[in-house]
């Protein structure tokens, strides 16, 4: 497998690979933001899901792929270090925030830092045409976030600090996104740092929610309300650990391996359609209302990506 997937570098089916495994990951990753939000506390939600991916990925880590090079444990120490401010920005924006509102901010805030990252670090670079794709996109999912504020959005009193938060995520989805083709591209086989880096990534963020619980319980009257949630929340948890740490790794996943192959900006770029998918499942499952403006702009956002990724 790894053999196989190294020859597609540099190779126009490297390229077709990396645009679907790009489209694949926008999927994937919405029905994954929309678990995390759901109805329940996203802190402990994302602790299960990463705990939960941490856990299948481990086997794959020790026993399967090549052991990691020695210069990659300082790659992977700040892998950990970004990934964890990522995670902490966006369960904050979640909890202050609709999905519908924050969801298109974090994401359309990213492609462009990312494609600007991009072209420092690696000099990849965009032509004219996929500049005006970028244009249309992001026109697209900054515009969904607008309606979703003049319209949609609920708590208007934390609107503000969720908006905030939500460009914060956004920047460091930017930040990670390039950080982890440096660090894919940085080790013989790509499959040792997808199997290390959801192996050590998950274990962040379970201890940090631990911390979050323990000192919570410590406010007056917490430990009734500890309680009453922790019974809302046992009977699905676990499922909802499971399927997310799957989600996880098919998505991030498959973006980190779309970076390998073609460019991290495009790749980038590309992943964003999961806001189309994120408001589709804002309506359909978290049952948030869509309208005739929504969909236009969601058609903004898919014409984008098919300039970017045709003029690629």
């Amino acid at each position: 497998m790894s053999a196989w997937f190294l020859a597609q570098e540099g190779t126009e089916s490297g390229r077709i690979l990396a645009f679907w495994l790009a489209l694949a990951a926008a999927f994937l990753h919405a029905v994954f933001g929309a678990i995390q939000k759901g109805r329940h506390d996203p802190w402990i939600t994302r602790g299960a899901i990463d705990l939960s991916y941490a856990v299948l990925a481990m086997p794959f880590a020790l026993f399967v792929v090549p052991w990691p090079e020695p210069h990659m444990w300082l790659i992977f120490a700040g892998m950990l270090v970004i990934h964890l401010g990522y995670k902490v920005m966006q369960a904050l924006a979640y909890s202050l925030g609709a999905f519908t509102l924050v969801y298109p901010v974090v994401r359309g805030t990213g492609p462009l830092l990312t494609v600007i990252g991009a072209a420092l670090l690696f000099e990849e670079h965009f032509s004219a045409t996929q500049w005006i794709g970028v244009a249309i996109l992001l026109w697209g999912i900054f515009g969904l976030a607008v309606y979703n504020y003049l319209f949609l959005a609920t708590s208007r009193e934390t609107l503000g600090a969720a908006l905030a938060f939500a460009l914060g995520t956004g920047a460091f989805v930017a930040l990670y996104t390039t950080y982890d083709a440096y660090g894919i591209r940085a080790t013989a086989n790509p499959f040792t740092f997808v199997a290390w880096f959801f192996f050590l990534d998950g274990l962040t963020m379970p201890l940090l929610v631990a911390l979050r619980q323990k000192y919570a319980l410590e406010a007056p009257g917490a430990a009734q309300a500890a309680h009453s949630e922790a019974k809302i929340l046992s009977a699905g948890l676990v499922l909802r650990g499971v399927l997310g740490g799957l989600l996880a790794i098919g998505g991030f996943g498959a973006i980190l391996l779309a970076t390998r192959l073609d460019k991290v900006g495009q790749a980038a770029v590309l992943r964003e359609t999961s806001t189309v998918f994120a408001a589709l499942i804002g309506w359909l499952v978290l049952k948030e209302s869509v309208g005739l403006g929504r969909l236009a702009l969601m058609a903004f956002i898919a014409a984008g990506a098919v300039i970017v990724g045709a003029a690629g």
